[in-house]
């Protein structure tokens, strides 16, 4: 099963009780692109009280944690904007 937009959303909502979150397929405009058959590029803005204090590494590190068990099913890319709410 490939992984879609939604499937994202719920797991990060789900690990960071996020309160902004955008999650975008930018597939499309990945067409063509040798990886594009690896599986899905996929954009994420997350806004999270979890961020607060940790480094842009280890935010990233907590979104990939998050998205564990749907990388393997078809996430080539993620670009990640995570941020703290005061951040914002």
């Amino acid at each position: 099963m490939t992984v879609a937009a939604v499937d994202i959303e719920a797991a990060l909502q789900a690990a960071l009780a996020p309160a902004q979150l955008e999650v975008s397929d930018d597939s499309a405009a990945h067409a063509g692109h040798a990886g594009a058959r690896e599986g899905r590029h996929f954009s994420v803005r997350v806004t999270s009280a979890r961020f607060n204090g940790l480094s842009r590494i280890a935010r990233h590190r907590l979104v990939y944690d998050s998205l564990r068990s749907l990388i393997p099913r078809g996430i080539h890319a993620l670009a990640i904007d995570a941020r703290a709410p005061d951040e914002s």
